[in-house]
């Protein structure tokens, strides 16, 4: 009979193990840090760079679903929702927020002194307000800036040697961008330095992306430099089939455009911007300060271009242009 008492008294026990174990595994989940991640765009688009914010995670021994979990928020190129995705993260009490692209930025730095941000920004960090100075960040933003606004003469000067004889290049903007302007002078600027008229159009939706592909078409440009935005990173397989529709030479800022078809891009790596963004991430949930991590600044500027669809549009690479392309995708 003791030896019956003692087996009850034994599965008694393993039973309430059995129990208790689902509720110590919720508690350590509960206790899991928790990463809120605000972005302009849409998930599929930013699918390649939110990879590489995990490998920024995981080198520094955060895995998501394992001691990290990540609440997504994506704007879906409509930055008025942004203020209000940004409250929602912050309603779910997340330890730091990671904001791609100055938008998502801006909407997190406005929301919320306390909690750490870490960005990723193609817009000069200290121009536009987000941080007091790359080696003394301030406060508690800090990030990647990718140099993706200032680059605007380089690309239309690429564009330029691609033709030659051009007298008009469009370039598309969109209007709702804090650096639309700067970018738009600064387009100018260079083009008066090439002989070059430059034809600005607006965009900030898909309707309007369609007319001013109608435009471009009816005035005959000879080529098209599209601007920095995350909403036009979000539509590029639209813009990318509009180019080809109308065969207007165009040069982006992200490979992601001429791996989806596009003539060719010039930019830094966003998606190692992510990466360290994710590295920067990983760091502060150790107990960095953003305020002592200084913005990082790639260093890596890659030309891509794809040849398939050079010759589609009847143009050949001219052999400088080719001599310093960093990657031809054939």
């Amino acid at each position: 009979m003791a030896v019956g008492v003692g087996r009850r008294q034994f599965i008694s026990a393993l039973g309430g193990t059995a129990v208790a174990w689902p509720f110590a595994a919720r508690a350590q989940q509960a206790a899991m840090p928790v990463i809120g991640f605000l972005n302009s765009g849409t998930a599929q688009a930013q699918a390649l760079y939110t990879e590489a914010f995990r490998q920024g995670l995981d080198d520094n021994g955060f895995v998501d679903g394992k001691n990290v979990a990540i609440e997504f928020r994506w704007a879906d190129g409509q930055y008025d929702r942004l203020p209000a995705l940004a409250a929602d993260l912050i309603d779910h009490r997340v330890a730091v927020i990671m904001a791609g692209g100055p938008p998502a930025a801006r909407a997190a730095k406005a929301a919320t002194f306390a909690i750490p941000i870490v960005f990723t920004s193609g817009d000069d960090p200290v121009k536009i307000g987000l941080v007091a100075s790359l080696n003394k960040p301030g406060g508690n933003v800090t990030g990647v800036h990718l140099f993706l606004t200032g680059l605007s003469a380089k690309k239309l000067g690429l564009l330029h040697d691609f033709l030659p004889q051009a007298t008009v290049i469009a370039a598309l903007l969109n209007p709702t961008s804090q650096t639309a302007d700067v970018e738009d002078k600064d387009l100018q600027s260079a083009g008066r330095a090439l002989g070059v008229q430059i034809q600005i159009l607006n965009a900030s939706s898909e309707p309007g992306i369609d007319a001013a592909f109608a435009t471009l078409a009816a005035q005959k440009v000879a080529a098209l430099m599209v601007g920095s935005d995350p909403f036009f990173t979000a539509r590029r397989e639209q813009i990318v089939a509009l180019t080809a529709r109308y065969a207007i030479p165009a040069i982006y800022d992200s490979r992601t455009f001429v791996d989806a078809g596009g003539l060719m891009s010039y930019g830094t790596s966003i998606k190692d911007g992510y990466r360290l963004a994710g590295g920067y991430v990983g760091r502060i949930l150790k107990g960095a300060k953003p305020a002592d991590l200084p913005v990082q600044q790639p260093t890596k500027f890659e030309l891509v271009i794809n040849l398939k669809t050079a010759k589609a549009l009847g143009l050949t690479i001219p052999a400088g242009v080719l001599a310093i392309a960093d990657e031809v995708i054939e």
